[in-house]
């Protein structure tokens, strides 16, 4: 069932037990779905992400991550309110695109792809403009694989008083988070990262108190958060429209062998062999990482082009018949590809990619 495993941050690599858990078929109206399987798997997020889980609360929202994201944006802040963004990368700006959409008062801070956002400079802008409600963050970009500064930035956000909603896509599960202690107030991630699901829907994590506040702030009726976790509740588990019932599924074993495998802890520590693996072979067939170590994340890694001539489209199919799928790069100041390190891989599997890439080259 393995034409090839996929290094990338997600999809990404699944065990053979999670897509055999695809294989029933599943009644959304059903007690066995709703409270069985949806109000477990909201329950256990919720577990995960923080200390004090009776502050926090789960929505489940079909689409991709960002269709999460909007939801997030468009349910949280009001016609009045202010959004910081503070973006260096892709998912970031996208935070952006999307308060555009909407017609949101925001602010964009940008920083360089390769560049952490900057703690420091977040609470200048906070001090210069009393005016901003909310900010908003990428944890993990993986336009590059940097890792941004999440315990500084929340710091300096809930010192100035402010929400804090966290992008933490590519992130939760893979790498510790704790919402409680952290003061985040909303956190967005997938189901198809590193809780090594497949991908169909994603979900946001929520303090409860502040979410119970956005009834009929949403611009949109598919991507209405409170709407959506009001029905939840009421409904023990049930969605507002058709869930992705099979991905559901497949997520809950996801979630089994993520406490199976010793939970977060143990997860990001094979992340971090992973990437140490990588880079290690790497490094040593010459190739040269775009980040700098102490900004880098475990979660996927970008290297510079080998050379001036380098064909990366000839490299990626060599790889693919190798029986590994790699990622193109994904920013305009240089020439880059990245490798991804989340899914069902283990260290074993980038010392055979390290030799592969060292035989095509």
């Amino acid at each position: 069932m393995r034409p090839y495993l996929l290094l990338t941050p997600g999809p990404l690599t699944t065990s053979e037990t999670v897509k055999e858990a695809m294989m029933s078929d599943w009644c959304t109206w059903d007690e066995d779905y709703n409270v069985g399987i949806v109000e477990v798997i909201r329950k256990e997020l919720v577990e995960l992400a923080s200390s004090r889980p009776e502050e926090y609360t789960a929505v489940l929202m079909q689409g991709s991550g960002s269709f999460c994201v909007e939801a997030t944006l468009g349910s949280v802040i009001r016609p009045e309110d202010h959004l910081l963004v503070a973006a260096n990368g892709a998912y970031g700006k996208r935070m952006g695109v999307i308060a555009d959409y909407y017609h949101l008062n925001y602010h964009l801070m940008k920083f360089d792809e390769t560049q952490q956002v900057d703690p420091a400079q977040v609470d200048a802008y906070l001090n210069e403009h009393p005016e901003v409600t909310h900010v908003s963050v990428v944890h993990c970009e993986t336009t590059t694989g940097v890792l941004n500064p999440l315990e500084a930035i929340a710091e300096v956000v809930k010192r100035h008083d402010k929400v804090l909603i966290v992008d933490a896509m590519s992130s939760f599960g893979g790498v510790p988070i704790d919402m409680a202690q952290l003061g985040i107030d909303f956190m967005i991630s997938s189901a198809n990262k590193c809780i090594q699901g497949v991908p169909g829907f994603g979900f946001i994590l929520a303090r409860r108190s502040l979410l119970e506040q956005c009834k009929g702030v949403a611009r949109s009726l598919s991507l209405d958060l409170y709407d959506q976790w009001e029905t939840m509740e009421k409904g023990h588990g049930k969605w507002r429209f058709t869930s992705p019932t099979h991905v559901v599924r497949a997520f809950m074993q996801a979630l089994n062998e993520l406490k199976a495998e010793g939970g977060i802890a143990a997860r990001h520590a094979r992340y971090s062999e992973n990437h140490r693996t990588l880079v290690e072979g790497m490094r040593s067939l010459g190739f040269r990482t775009l980040l700098p170590d102490e900004a880098q994340s475990p979660v996927i890694t970008s290297f510079y082009y080998p050379s001036a001539d380098f064909n990366f489209k000839d490299f990626y199919q060599k790889l693919k018949a190798k029986g590994f799928v790699i990622y193109p790069g994904k920013i305009s100041q240089a020439d880059t590809f990245r490798i991804g390190n989340i899914g069902d891989v283990f260290p074993s599997d980038f010392t055979r990619l390290v030799e592969a890439i060292k035989e095509i080259r």
